[in-house]
């Protein structure tokens, strides 16, 4: 149920955003990627293709892809509530969500490239080995969960904490001198309400969090070889440090996910006091047990048999992947949020090796102005979801929900529009009042208007403003300073050659344009 908890929150993501995203007429159209990988591979569609793109959009049509990426994320949509709802599945659902969530991570391009897909990935390709092949038993006496399945979550959750870990050691100095939580609450992709308070908490109190931090990354994980009170131990404390983390900031579903395998530390004897004292799973699980230890065991049939020789080949694999990402752990150039082979069965994890010490925000401006130059040009500014803006929004509260666009405005922020192209893309699509991008947006300052002659992009500096101060007495947030333009004025006519230099698609020219 947890796992189909963030698969459904996944699909819902995908359902709401991917049209806008990656759609036919998105801002980087998965068609697009599939045609030049198609071309990369020699012009087929073959095992080639499928082995460096996996995902089952090359055996549908692609007269309307839009069509195609909504029926993937609404049957993602409906097996996962299946399982949520019921508690039942088995490993022909859990295989069918997985590959139809790769379908989605392989096309999504620079809009999925976040740790999350792959962890998700993961974690469901091992969820697949926790249910029986066929019976939706919650159950199945042939066929148990096996402890290799067992240790194979407990490995990703030592994995998922060294990799943060050694990526932080091994990056930025704030880590090293414990200063790096000064910064992080207010910095961070998208803060929440709290992160407000908790970027005001006494410099002490920073430092104690950030060796934390180490401790939980780097020490606890171990704790996991170490007999079964002190893998308990590492459970406790991985979950509840994503709990803090959750509480403190919008990760997406990343936290929520890691509590997963870090479930996998506990064994029926501490887990079942979560279950009903009667009837159901927990008294199925007992009869079980009890028939083992008085040696009742059932004659192992033909499928119970082949099911080990599965297991064994589970563990083999995830054995077998793992080398890469162990070097990688050990090496001194380590790389986090990397995958070694296409399928993403075993990863390498980690966040945060370097923290941003101020916060910038790109803000898009629009004007009907003739003259952008004009010292009387009104410029009205747009409003994304959840990012920072307007110094008198409250910052939001999503997670585990995620904005994708929202997510990488913060990585826009702080490179240049020549680095992130795409956002010129968006001003383009602004500038036709473009109801794709628009939805994206939380307010379009031209609504029911005659659309923008000019946008623009400006560049600030954001603070937390402080607690108690005059500036949120007047109901402020955020305190915000111009550093300058990120982007200058653009009109249709002036990107024509820039949109046609890239193959994307030129925006129409609004009629209620005078």
């Amino acid at each position: 149920r947890l796992v189909n908890v963030h698969v459904l929150v996944a699909f819902s993501v995908a359902y709401n955003q991917n049209k806008q995203l990656i759609g036919e007429h998105g801002l980087m159209p998965c068609k697009n990627y599939l045609n030049s990988v198609k071309r990369y591979v020699g012009g087929k569609i073959g095992m080639a293709a499928f082995a460096y793109t996996p995902s089952i959009l090359w055996l549908l049509d692609w007269s309307d892809m839009d069509a195609n990426l909504d029926g993937i994320a609404l049957a993602g949509m409906a097996l996962s509530a299946f399982v949520l709802v019921t508690g039942m599945a088995n490993m022909v659902i859990m295989g069918a969500l997985w590959v139809l969530y790769h379908s989605l991570v392989n096309v999504g391009q620079l809009w999925y490239s976040f740790g999350w897909e792959s962890q998700l990935l993961e974690t469901g390709f091992l969820a697949i080995f926790l249910c029986p092949l066929w019976t939706l038993s919650q159950v199945p006496r042939n066929c148990p969960p096996s402890l290799i399945c067992i240790w194979t979550f407990r490995w990703l959750i030592v994995r998922i904490m060294l990799g943060a870990g050694l990526i932080k050691i091994r990056g930025d100095k704030c880590w090293r001198d414990l200063t790096c939580m000064d910064y992080h609450y207010e910095t961070q992709p998208v803060p929440n309400p709290m992160s407000y308070y908790m970027h005001r908490s006494p410099w002490w109190f920073h430092r104690f969090e950030t060796l934390s931090n180490h401790l939980i990354e780097l020490i606890f994980p171990f704790f996991t070889f170490l007999g079964r009170w002190m893998c308990m131990v590492n459970g406790a404390v991985q979950i509840l440090f994503q709990v803090v983390l959750i509480v403190s900031g919008n990760l997406s579903f990343l936290n929520w996910l890691t509590i997963v395998p870090s479930l996998a530390c506990f064994d029926d004897a501490s887990l079942g006091f979560l279950f009903q004292s009667r009837g159901g799973a927990k008294k199925a699980v007992l009869e079980i047990q009890n028939e083992g230890a008085a040696g009742r065991t059932p004659t192992p049939t033909k499928g119970m048999l082949m099911r080990r020789v599965v297991n064994i080949s589970l563990a083999v694999l995830i054995g077998y992947l793992s080398i890469p990402v162990v070097m990688n752990l050990l090496s001194s150039r380590q790389m986090m949020n990397t995958s070694f082979e296409p399928l993403r069965i075993v990863n390498t994890y980690g966040a945060f090796g370097s923290i941003t010490k101020e916060r910038t925000e790109v803000i898009f401006q629009g004007t009907l102005s003739q003259d952008p130059k004009d010292p009387e040009a009104v410029w009205e500014e747009y409003q994304f979801l959840c990012k920072p803006g307007d110094v008198y929004r409250r910052p939001c509260l999503i997670s585990p929900y995620h904005y994708r666009l929202d997510w990488l405005m913060w990585f826009a922020a702080f490179q240049t529009y020549e680095q992130s192209e795409w956002v010129i893309h968006i001003a383009g699509r602004l500038l036709s009042n473009d109801s794709a991008v628009l939805s994206l947006l939380d307010r379009n300052p031209f609504q029911g208007r005659e659309t923008p002659r000019w946008v623009r992009g400006e560049h600030f500096k954001y603070k937390f403003s402080q607690p108690g101060s005059s500036s949120a007495a007047q109901g402020k947030w955020w305190l915000r300073k111009r550093i300058g333009a990120y982007f200058p004025p653009v009109d249709l006519e002036g990107l024509r050659g820039y949109f046609q230099s890239r193959n994307w698609p030129h925006p129409h020219i609004p009629r209620n344009r005078n």
